[in-house]
């Protein structure tokens, strides 16, 4: 069984956008984020997105513009040398109270199956604590929280105090040097 490395999409790997990511156009990809996953590529972690898109269920844009905008995204990485070994996705709006939307742990569920994933050994990193409860949910083993996109308005939230504990860093290429050392 292989550790996974779970990457939320929006706020970790590109920006957040306050109207949502509708179109490639709307991709900022955080300067770093990159160059982080590239030092990992030989790791044998999967490397997998897990993303909630509620501007689907929301009626923003289609699932398939959902889904180009992702492939769009793996193939930067992986043009750039890099690799993403799955994507997973929520496009329910937060109504829909389905169980794939993080916090819930539907889709680290859904990567586990498919992948054949060890969560235990695996390291979650989102910008959210939606991410870190879906990870100590699921029992993901180490949960990170960078305070690009959301992370640290959410860092400063009183809910901190009623979830186990998790790490805090900057951005994912501090997470990942640390976490996830190459030689």
């Amino acid at each position: 069984m292989n550790a996974a490395l779970f990457l939320d999409r929006d706020g970790v790997i590109i920006e957040n956008r306050q109207n949502y990511v509708r179109s490639w156009n709307d991709v900022l990809i955080y300067p770093k984020s990159i160059e982080a996953l590239l030092k990992i590529k030989s790791s044998d972690y999967k490397i997998v997105i897990i993303t909630n898109q509620s501007a689907v269920g929301r009626g923003l844009i289609s699932i398939k513009t959902a889904e180009q905008i992702n492939a769009c995204l793996i193939e930067k990485i992986v043009t750039a040398g890099g690799r993403i070994d799955g994507v997973f996705m929520c496009p329910h709006s937060p109504l829909d109270n389905c169980h794939c939307r993080k916090p819930s742990p539907g889709l680290i569920e859904q990567a586990e199956s498919s992948l054949n994933l060890n969560l235990a050994r695996s390291i979650l990193v989102g910008d959210a604590l939606s991410d870190i409860l879906a990870g100590q949910t699921a029992g993901v083993g180490q949960n990170v929280l960078v305070r690009t996109g959301r992370g640290t308005a959410q860092a400063a939230l009183p809910q901190v105090s009623q979830l186990s504990p998790f790490l805090i860093y900057d951005n994912l290429a501090e997470a990942l040097e640390d976490l996830i050392p190459t030689s």
